[in-house]
């Protein structure tokens, strides 16, 4: 019986985890058009499908635990040991596992570009503030600062 719960959850979650790495491809290629409307909408598309990921897994570690098996890999192997099921358990668990490392994965990469776009970003927000002088080198070889630095809307 339990078996055939945690399959079911298992192949949810590789539903959801498909999707998800979707998304996260959507949001790279919106993240590198910094079309804000679609990453928007993706960011509220992830939300539903990380809460059912989460959700799940909270329920496979508590029919574990119910089990008085370890709520990690170990303990899922000692279920598939006694199950009939058991080789679709494992093959599920490694299935979910390769698509939440790819999502991860993609989100680093995602978190990286968002990072470097905000440097970007900061960066001309100086020098349209003004806040930013360029380092110049004097007659000596010396780095000499521009005396008088004015916005570039005031310029």
């Amino acid at each position: 019986m339990h078996d055939t719960t945690l399959l079911e959850l298992f192949t949810d979650d590789i539903g959801n985890a498909e999707q998800l790495l979707e998304l996260i491809e959507h949001e790279f290629q919106a993240l590198g058009e910094r079309d804000l409307a679609r990453l928007q909408a993706i960011l509220a598309d992830k939300q539903p499908l990380l809460a059912k990921l989460d959700e799940h897994g909270k329920v496979r570690s508590q029919l574990l635990a119910s089990l008085q098996l370890t709520a990690d890999n170990s303990g899922l192997r000692t279920l598939a040991a006694r199950s009939s099921r058991g080789d679709e358990l494992l093959a599920c668990s490694e299935a979910l596992s390769a698509l939440l490392e790819q999502c991860q994965a993609g989100n680093l990469r995602n978190g990286r570009l968002i990072r470097a776009s905000q440097t970007s970003t900061r960066s001309m927000l100086g020098i349209l503030r003004g806040g930013d002088a360029p380092n110049l080198y004097d007659s000596r070889g010396a780095t000499a600062r521009i005396g008088q630095q004015r916005p570039l809307s005031q310029a």
